[in-house]
């Protein structure tokens, strides 16, 4: 029986969305889009002012998210307590591990009860008091919505330069402060990406700026003491498929301008950090499909490539003075099956994660003489980062541990002596036992024979009869892995008797880039079908039932959940599908909207071929919604998004709620002062998630 309806029975009737049919035909096939007014023609000007949404457009996102709260009703005082006890499991007052830079050690924390971080330091001397660099929660004050991009000190110590969104569109503002006297200089720079790199001199900054439709196209080059609109103009990039970032390499040497074609092509250059006026240095041309990112030791350069084959990633060498592909030398050689996602350099050590068999782990290399070792880890699954630090000439890495029931851990790890101090554990003030928890992987047969992987968490005590609900998450899209990292979140699940399961679907690259490959373009569908494998297998193992499953997936994600929403809904007792990128197919097809010409190495070009255009037909959740009975599906959008803009979930709503024959409740809630990330502050974010929890519960039968 639906839980909504049994629970939820004096609900008023949903809002029901005008039908004004716009017809194209693309290909030679007919296409009805009844819909298409939800886009308001000024959308560019709403990421910006949401106040100039058109009158009809905001009237009917304000019925939705009315008739949202109106179904949920029943469980707002369950919402409320998801809230507090979440709010609980955060130490409110808590600071990352200061990292050394010189005189100094950086570090951020939050006030107690305070939504942003603060950011500051202390010099390294005994005694010596905090100095607060920007306090987040001050320079909040008064907005909707606030969120820091990229704070960066110069490498004088003597200047702060920060970024800041304050309408979610991720439009950032860059700011520059002068550390003595605590002031911000007049010279702003708006609608930039974000990223901030300081050249070496302390008076240079570089920064990317965007363009209209929300692409990082140019990297100019600023000043101090200079007026932003006269910024000197590094590189531009002409190929709307791609797009820009910066960074510096862990020398401090010089600073990278990468340019990506999505995830299957890349190109660097890069600009000496002692002389930022002098012209980009280009270190390979681009070649379809070939990736690679750049590190700097000494006379040479270290490159994490998949050229020549390398399909899981290599590590090569290139004389700085002659970098292209022609000097690139094998350091550490490809190996099938053996993954290397990252790289750090240090002056006498390297060090590497991998995933081998869908688990990562770190590698650390003797450059002098290539002798490397594995650091061991004891739990499966888990999640390790490591962490890049000012530091260029130490035998110190930085990393982070953490599985699905153990909180995280920083450690400092010598490279030399092999010694791990432990600097932090992850508090959890409300308490947690990780021995009443239980961590597993389970793998299940797709359709095809492959073996997808599956992450597990739930408490000891709970029955594995086919009783309990199970909340199952999935991404699968871009290439990014799906981590089995600690969430104290989730703990308020599993403590209600919620068995969590993480897909490791194809689409990512959990089991390698062949596994990211099998999961896109023409070989898209892999993705959906290894979600539903997982599904199925799980109630096959008796971890649940038919219809006990709550399906989550966000952006990409969520275009997952409105798939297999539509090729299985008997599977699921409910869907979230957070900010869900779901009208594919008309996305795809309209290069003026934000990023979608360098999608199109991800998707395929529905415009130039008619295979992709039939293929993405297939199965874009909004064009393949038909006459059948849908679970409860909980939808979320932020009306300043860039990346799926706000119209995709709204329309997807609309046609779902016009079609379904069952009784599933079809549930929309927009956030008008937010875009793609949702609320900015740590409480108010906190909120969503105690929303879509609340559904959970709520369509589980689970509200006690």
């Amino acid at each position: 029986m639906d839980q909504l309806e049994t629970l939820a029975p004096a609900a008023p009737a949903p809002p029901v969305a005008e039908k004004r049919a716009v017809v194209t035909v693309r290909h030679g096939v007919r296409m009805v889009d009844d819909y298409a007014w939800l886009r308001d023609p000024k959308w560019q000007e709403v990421m910006h002012d949401p106040d100039v949404l058109a009158p009809d457009i905001r009237a009917y996102l304000d019925a939705e998210n009315a008739y949202t709260d109106s179904v949920l009703a029943p469980v707002a005082a369950l919402r409320a307590r998801l809230f507090d006890e979440m709010k609980a499991r955060i130490k409110e007052d808590d600071s990352t591990v200061p990292d050394r830079d010189g005189p100094y050690v950086y570090y951020s924390r939050h006030e107690e009860g305070g939504q942003h971080p603060v950011f500051c330091r202390r010099r390294i001397d005994d005694g010596a008091a905090e100095e607060v660099l920007l306090d987040g929660d001050k320079e909040a004050a008064g907005r909707a919505f606030f969120r820091i991009g990229d704070c960066a000190h110069s490498p004088d110590h003597s200047r702060l330069a920060y970024t800041v969104d304050i309408k979610g569109s991720e439009y950032y503002t860059v700011h520059l402060r002068d550390l003595a006297t605590g002031e911000d200089r007049d010279e702003r720079i708006a609608n930039s990406q974000g990223d901030i790199v300081w050249a070496n001199d302390g008076r240079t900054l570089f920064y990317v700026a965007l363009d209209e439709n929300h692409r990082p196209h140019r990297v100019y080059r600023h000043t101090l003491g200079d007026d932003p609109q006269y910024d000197a103009l590094v590189y531009e990039e002409p190929d709307a498929a791609f797009y820009l970032g910066i960074d510096m390499t862990e020398s401090r040497r010089f600073v990278t301008i990468s340019c990506y074609g999505h995830s299957t092509t890349s190109e660097v250059r890069c600009v000496d950090a002692d002389a930022p006026a002098s012209a980009p240095l280009l270190i390979a041309a681009r070649e379809t499909g070939v990736m690679y990112d750049l590190s700097h030791h000494g006379d040479r350069f270290l490159i994490r490539t998949n050229a020549d084959g390398a399909e899981d990633f290599k590590i090569v060498e290139a004389p700085v003075e002659s970098p292209g592909r022609a000097s690139w030398r094998d350091v550490v050689p490809y190996r099938p099956g053996r993954m290397i996602r990252t790289l750090l350099v240090f002056r006498d050590w390297m060090a590497r994660v991998e995933r081998v068999d869908g688990l990562p782990r770190i590698v650390v290399s003797r450059l002098a003489d290539g002798a490397e070792h594995e650091i061991a880890f004891d739990e499966d699954p888990y999640q390790v980062m490591i962490e890049a630090g000012y530091e260029f000439d130490t035998t110190n890495l930085r990393f982070n541990f953490s599985s699905m029931k153990t909180p995280e851990r920083t450690y400092d790890y010598d490279m030399a002596s092999r010694a791990r101090t432990l600097l932090k554990e992850q508090e959890v003030p409300s308490g947690h036992d990780p021995s009443a928890y239980v961590t597993s992987r389970v793998f299940a047969a797709s359709h095809d024979g492959k073996r997808v992987p599956i992450s597990l968490l739930y408490r000891a005590d709970t029955r594995i009869d086919g009783t309990a609900p199970l909340l199952l998450y999935g991404y699968g899209s871009y290439g990014i892995p799906m981590g089995a990292w600690f969430n104290t979140n989730r703990l308020s699940l599993v403590d209600r008797g919620f068995i969590v399961a993480v897909a490791h679907i194809r689409g990512g690259t959990d089991l390698g880039y062949r596994w990211y490959l099998d999961g896109k373009m023409m070989k898209k569908k892999n993705t959906f079908l290894d979600f539903i494998a997982a599904a199925e297998h799980l109630i096959a193992r008796g971890f649940t039932r038919k219809g006990a499953i709550v399906a989550q997936g966000g952006s990409a994600g969520g275009m997952l959940m409105g798939a297999v929403a539509n090729m299985r809904p008997d599977l699921f007792g409910g869907v979230i599908a957070e900010v869900p990128f779901v009208d594919v197919l008309n996305t795809m097809c309209d290069p003026t909207l934000p990023l979608t010409p360098p999608e199109w190495s991800e998707w395929g070009n529905p415009i130039e071929s008619e295979e992709a255009s039939r293929y993405i037909a297939s199965y874009s959740p909004y064009d393949n919604v038909t006459a059948q009975a849908y679970p409860n599906i909980l939808a979320t959008a932020g009306l300043t998004d860039p990346r799926v803009t706000y119209w995709e979930p709204a329309k997807w709503i609309a046609r779902l709620r016009a079609h379904s024959t069952g009784a599933g409740r079809i549930l929309l809630r927009t956030n008008m002062e937010a875009g793609h990330a949702g609320a900015s502050g740590r409480f108010d974010k906190l909120d969503e998630v105690a929303l879509t929890y609340a559904f959970a519960l709520f369509v589980s039968g689970r509200t006690g």
